[in-house]
Order: C-alpha cells, then sequence, then structure tokens
C-alpha cells in the first residue's frame, strides 16, 4: 500500500513534535519562574514588566503571537546583521518554534507557579530557617515538594495545551506531524487519513502524558510525606 511509504515521515514528524514541545516546556517553566518571583518579590520594578508579560501573552491568541514574534525576531536579527555587513539570517525553525513557544506558555506557567508559592504557608520556611537549614535545603526539602505538590495540575493542563499548540508551528516551515501528514496527503491525494493519523499521534501523546503526569502526582504526594517526617 503506497501510504505505508509515508509512515517514517509521519514518525519523523512526530519525533520533532516531541522534542519541539520538550525543549518549548523547559523554556516555559524557566520563564515563568523568573516571571512568578518577579511578582511576588514586593519591587515594582519587577512586577510592572512581569504583570505586563503575563497580561499581554494570555489577552492575544497563540496563533497571532507565534506570527508576531517570529517576524519580530527574523527582522530583528536581520537588522543587526545588515548593520554589520554580515548579510541575511534565517532562523532554524525548530529554534523559533521552541522560543515562540516557550515564550507565549512561560506567562501560563508564571500564574501557575506564582499560585503554588502563595499557597505555600511561609512559616514553614521560616521554621525550616530557625532549624539550622540552609536557603537551598530550605528550598529542596521543604518548599519545593509542595510546590510541584500545588503547581502539577496547572502545569499538567499547560503542558497538554503545549503540546497541542506545536500544530501551529508547521506555519513558520517546521517539518513537524502536521506538516509530514499534510506532505503525506498531498503525495497520496488522501489528506484525510493522514490527518486522522496526525490526530491519533496527538492524542496518544496526550495519553501518555496523562499517565506520566498521574505518576508524577503520587510521587509529588510522596515527596511531601518524606518533607513532613
Amino acid at each position: 500500500m503506497q501510504w505505508l511509504e509515508y509512515l517514517p515521515l509521519i514518525a519523523k514528524g512526530a519525533l520533532s513534535t516531541v522534542e519541539l514541545a520538550l525543549v518549548a516546556l523547559v523554556l516555559a517553566l524557566f520563564l515563568g519562574l523568573l516571571t512568578a518571583l518577579a511578582k511576588l518579590s514586593g519591587k515594582p520594578w519587577l512586577i510592572l514588566p512581569a504583570q505586563c508579560y503575563t497580561t499581554v501573552i494570555r489577552g492575544i491568541p497563540d496563533l497571532a503571537l507565534m506570527l508576531l514574534i517570529f517576524y519580530t525576531i527574523q527582522i530583528g536579527v536581520n537588522q543587526i546583521t545588515d548593520k554589520f555587513g554580515l548579510g541575511r539570517f534565517e532562523i532554524d525553525p525548530f529554534v523559533a518554534g521552541v522560543m515562540t513557544l516557550g515564550f507565549i506558555y512561560g506567562a501560563y506557567f508564571a500564574e501557575t507557579l506564582r499560585g503554588a508559592f502563595l499557597a505555600i504557608d511561609p512559616g514553614q520556611a521560616e521554621a525550616a530557617s530557625a532549624y539550622g537549614l540552609s536557603a537551598w535545603q530550605t528550598f529542596h526539602k521543604v518548599v519545593l515538594p509542595q510546590l510541584i505538590r500545588f503547581a502539577l495540575p496547572g502545569i499538567s493542563n499547560n503542558w497538554q495545551v503545549l503540546v497541542k499548540a506545536t500544530a501551529l508551528v508547521s506555519i513558520i516551515g517546521l517539518s513537524d506531524l502536521v506538516m509530514a501528514a499534510q506532505e503525506a496527503g498531498r503525495s497520496t491525494h488522501n489528506t484525510l487519513m493522514f490527518m486522522v493519523l496526525a490526530g491519533a499521534v496527538y492524542f496518544c501523546l496526550s495519553g501518555f502524558s496523562s499517565l506520566l503526569l498521574y505518576w508524577l502526582k503520587h510521587r509529588s504526594a510522596a515527596w511531601v510525606r518524606e518533607a513532613q517526617l
């Protein structure tokens, strides 16, 4: 059957999608943590830009933001290279996808992590300090286990949405699962079948993520119990 010839292409696109989602997740968590800490710092010069970031990002559709960020980065980089006579520079679609998704979802993770920090009783950190624990030991043994437990439901939801949002990255040229399905569909004149296949792959990724996050939920509960001993 002709369509079997395109399964390696679909598999390669699926792998690219998973890699994109995982790297973007790391960037989004990093930006989210920095933004959450800025909002909780009590310093207006940190709170204001952090608040603007989360408000603007969460108020604009992901597709519009993705195009805006991608072309802004592309134009900005080329303006710099033209200024120094370095010629035109094309941003790698994977890098562009990671940067755009990470920047967009960093705003959502920021609110998730900020809520998790606020849910932790500050008296516990004070008690840990009174027992002689260092700042790192307090964070690692007392704050982090509870932070994970409180943030995990929100992180789970944001991760599921981020995985599905990777489908939008095909519009900036990344050979992801959606683009692979489109290419296979055009070549075989059976776009419907390959788009259904792509949807099934996304569904499997979502199901696997749910199982992994369910395990993490129970593991985080064990971390909290260990921290309380």
